[in-house]
C-alpha cells in the first residue's frame, strides 16, 4: 500500500484541521472571571493545565487566581488552541 499523494487545499495528516467549536471570547471570560477554578482551560479541553491552576489557586490561598485573570487576558488578546490544537474562533 502506498500513501495517498497530498491534495492541495487540505491539511496533510496529523495537522489539525480547521478551527475549533469553542470561542475565544466565552474562553476568555471564563478565564478571567472563574480562573481560580480553572474554568477557562476546562471549557478549552486543557483538562491537565486546568487541574494545575486550581491546585495552584487552593495551596496559594487564592493568589494563584491571578494566573486564570493572566491566562484570560492572553486568550483575549493572542487567542488560543483548544486540546486538539485547533485556534479558537473569533
Amino acid at each position: 500500500m502506498t500513501t495517498p499523494p497530498y491534495q492541495p487545499g487540505y491539511p496533510p495528516p496529523g495537522y489539525p484541521q480547521g478551527l475549533s467549536d469553542k470561542s475565544k471570547v466565552v474562553a476568555g471570560i471564563l478565564g478571567i472571571l472563574l480562573g481560580t477554578f480553572g474554568a477557562g482551560r476546562f471549557y478549552t479541553g486543557h483538562t491537565k493545565i486546568a487541574i494545575l491552576q486550581l491546585v495552584v489557586s487552593l495551596v496559594t490561598c487564592g493568589f494563584g487566581a491571578l494566573w486564570g485573570l493572566i491566562d484570560g487576558i492572553l486568550v483575549l488578546v493572542n487567542g488560543g488552541t483548544d486540546a486538539q490544537g485547533r485556534p479558537l474562533r473569533d
